[in-house]
């Protein structure tokens, strides 16, 4: 893992940690993404991650620049926050 990868990573587990999603929503208002690259980067992302294919999913998350890499972990960040809304919603422990 590069250490530009391993720099993110550590962002990913610190904004998991803050419910405060402003300083990562300004950073991905930032980016050069388009609309449709976002949407073409998460149907990928869900399609190769629900693969058996762990080969072929790496091969394709080393492939991404910078900034769709900050669009997944965003994503991942996000998810896990709502998920973790709607289960104390639930009533469920987590």
């Amino acid at each position: 893992m590069s250490e530009e990868s391993q720099q993110l990573d550590n962002s990913v587990i610190a904004q998991l940690q803050n419910e405060d999603h402003s300083s990562l929503a300004q950073q991905l208002d930032e980016l050069t993404c388009e609309h449709s690259d976002i949407v073409e980067l998460l149907a990928q992302y869900q399609v190769l991650s629900e693969q058996d294919d762990d080969e072929k999913f790496d091969s394709w998350y080393d492939g991404l620049c910078e900034d769709k890499l900050r669009v997944l972990k965003g994503f991942e960040i996000f998810r896990a926050h709502f998920e973790r809304l709607v289960s104390a919603e639930n009533g469920e422990v987590n």
